[in-house]
């Protein structure tokens, strides 16, 4: 295992800041994506969403816009807060208990995606936004 461990600090070495900007960018357009289904039913077909009380077009404006932010890395530790704290609500809300699937195996209740991004927002919330970002270019520290 040693040998893998080395071939991986030879090809990534000192690159974790910008696996990390990486990271943060593609999660954030996908995320992105998800709101702007529900918007305006680009790309693809806006499905019905109903979680609680809330329109799916508040639920895509905090997507859309929160993304934005995340996807730019401007303020991106309280975004990234603020969006894993929303994907923990929706799997709760929507998810854990849909007819049909179980709470503990996501992957029935169609929560997975919920789940995924609340856990890779929340790294980032705790990690910061990486080195390609807003944040970072204003000189902004641990933002």
């Amino acid at each position: 295992m040693s040998g893998l461990n080395n071939v991986l600090d030879n090809f990534l070495g000192n690159r974790s800041q910008q696996v990390l900007s990486v990271l943060r960018i593609v999660s954030a357009y996908m995320y992105m994506l998800h709101g702007t289904t529900k918007m305006f039913g680009y790309p693809g077909e806006s499905g019905e969403f109903i979680l609680m009380t809330l329109h799916p077009g508040l639920i895509g404006v905090l997507e859309v816009f929160g993304g934005l932010l995340l996807l730019v890395g401007l303020f991106t530790r309280p975004v990234a807060f603020v969006l894993s704290g929303s994907m923990a609500f929706a799997y709760w809300m929507s998810h854990a208990f849909r007819e049909g699937g179980s709470f503990i195996f996501p992957v029935t209740n169609g929560g997975d995606a919920s789940i995924l991004y609340c856990f890779v927002f929340l790294f980032i919330a705790a990690a910061g936004g990486g080195v390609w970002s807003l944040d970072k270019m204003m000189g902004k520290r641990n933002v």
